[in-house]
């Protein structure tokens, strides 16, 4: 067995439900996004030191896994492959708020840095941001049918917001303001 197959040789990807596509394509952007934003959410698990970071973040990259397949599909396979809907949204809406009722909400911008968790999140937020944003390309171009994946996305990067400031907190630093203090 070998880990790679070389029909990407070509320049072309496939693609759920059939055919090929240019790997510059926007379908191609979005799952390079969201695959990169499952990276940054596991550099960003392996560091955090809260016992409540770990498994929400495991439960976000395995949704995220499910996103990318739907993201993948062609229009007329991607029903089979929804997984992502209001329920999971709401999930990550419930991890928010709960998590929110035990930091501090900035009053204005923060800086990210102040712990190496922190930092990660930070970075995990503007990745998932990124994955949104060619998401949200792909619904406009009526490439994807689902509006709960740009929600889920959307949600998630919050949800990274406010991990980032639970994970500053639990490394006792306080939270650096963009304009001092």
């Amino acid at each position: 067995m070998t880990f790679y197959t070389a029909r990407g040789d070509d320049g072309t990807t496939g693609v759920l439900g059939g055919g090929r596509l240019p790997k510059y394509h926007v379908r191609m952007e979005a799952l390079g996004a969201l695959d990169e934003s499952t990276a940054a959410l596991g550099l960003a698990r392996a560091q955090c030191a809260d016992p409540r970071s770990e498994p929400i973040l495991l439960e976000a990259q395995r949704d995220l896994y499910k996103l990318m397949a739907e993201a993948a599909a062609m229009p007329n396979v991607a029903q089979q492959f929804r997984f992502i809907t209001a329920e999971r949204v709401a999930w990550l809406e419930e991890q928010t708020n709960a998590l929110s009722e035990q930091v501090e909400m900035p009053k204005q911008f923060i800086l990210p840095g102040d712990s190496l968790a922190g930092a990660a999140l930070s970075v995990a937020r503007t990745v998932v941001r990124r994955a949104e944003r060619r998401v949200v390309e792909l619904f406009d171009m009526r490439e994807v049918a689902n509006p709960d994946l740009h929600r889920y996305l959307n949600r998630l990067s919050s949800l990274c917001f406010v991990l980032e400031l639970l994970e500053n907190q639990s490394a006792g630093r306080p939270t650096s303001f963009a304009k001092g203090k």
